[in-house]
């Protein structure tokens, strides 16, 4: 892909992409590249391929990589004042027109985990662009969102589900990914005979999924540890007390992706991330609606931060 220059440049110098810059910004602040895609929702491997870009088009190093984290160059140091400069003159412009058009208040419901790992970043750049807009959040599980939201209480919700399930008429998919296995790098869990697991509640499409995959491939098994939230799961697999199942582009380590065919696993297919809106409830919950699927929409397979249902 070219990239874009400047018609106005007789050198024809490329412009810069504010996404990159975002980015930039994150690696910058955590050190990290694996941190920073966790906190801007892409993968190690995309955001690499940003900064790699961005290192191309303008001839400099900007980070020196180290085995567990990363620095600015001298030149990154430079490039690092001015990202932040464009970026607040970006959001300040694209504001400026914005803002004037779109106001009022967003009652929006997520599943716990959606709610703690991708609403703040969504509603953090969705706020630059929309300063009047007041998002209210109820974080909560999906059939008290989907309750709510019939009697009137959201206008706006999340859910997850299967692939292909649509637990509400309203429910619309704006995001799509595979679930997998997911145990501890070298651990022993995977040979342990009941296979321990480590899932939500009842009423977890993940835990629902997981189930009916053991149950095809006849596995026996036990669940060792259960929590409604995934970071908690992930801290029980990362101790080797158990397996347990997570979207692909949250498998990281010291955790790794197990595969079927060196555990008779049977595969457990894809989740969605649904969208449910009461119709005709203004523009302030179209824009908040089309951002959302917007950020979705941008986000490569596998990389969708986790949540439960």
């Amino acid at each position: 892909m070219s990239t874009p220059t400047s018609p106005n440049s007789p050198q024809g110098l490329p412009l810069l992409d504010m996404e990159i810059l975002r980015t930039f910004l994150a690696i910058s602040e955590t050190g990290s590249f694996s941190r920073a895609a966790q906190q801007i929702y892409r993968t190690p491997s995309a955001v690499s391929m940003q900064i790699k870009r961005l290192e191309e088009m303008l001839g400099r190093a900007l980070f020196v990589r180290e085995p567990r984290q990363v620095h600015l160059t001298p030149e990154g140091e430079t490039m690092l004042g001015f990202a932040r400069q464009l970026l607040e003159i970006n959001d300040e412009a694209v504001g400026q027109f914005l803002s004037p058009q779109v106001g009022g208040t967003v009652r929006l419901g997520a599943p716990d985990d959606l709610g703690t790992r991708v609403l703040p970043g969504i509603l953090s750049l969705f706020s630059r662009s929309y300063p009047a807009v007041q998002v209210n959040v109820r974080v909560g599980r999906s059939p008290d969102l989907m309750r709510r939201l019939d009697i009137g209480e959201l206008d706006l919700a999340l859910l997850i589900a299967e692939a292909g399930n649509r637990p509400h008429r309203l429910a619309e998919p704006v995001y799509r990914e595979p679930l997998v296995w997911a145990g501890r790098e070298g651990g022993v869990a995977l040979q342990r005979t009941p296979l321990p697991i480590a899932v939500a509640d009842r009423g977890c499409p993940w835990r629902r999924m997981a189930l009916e995959s053991l149950s095809r491939s006849g596995h026996r098994y036990r669940i060792a540890y259960t929590c409604e939230h995934t970071a908690a799961q992930e801290a029980a697999t990362g101790q080797d007390i158990a397996i347990t199942p997570l979207p692909r582009g949250l498998v990281r380590p010291p955790l790794r992706v197990i595969e079927e065919d060196e555990a008779g696993l049977s595969p457990l297919g894809d989740y969605e991330v649904l969208m449910l809106r009461m119709p005709a409830r203004g523009a302030a919950v179209e824009a908040l609606a089309q951002h959302i699927m917007d950020h979705f929409a941008g986000t490569p397979n596998g990389a969708a931060a986790s949540a439960t249902g």
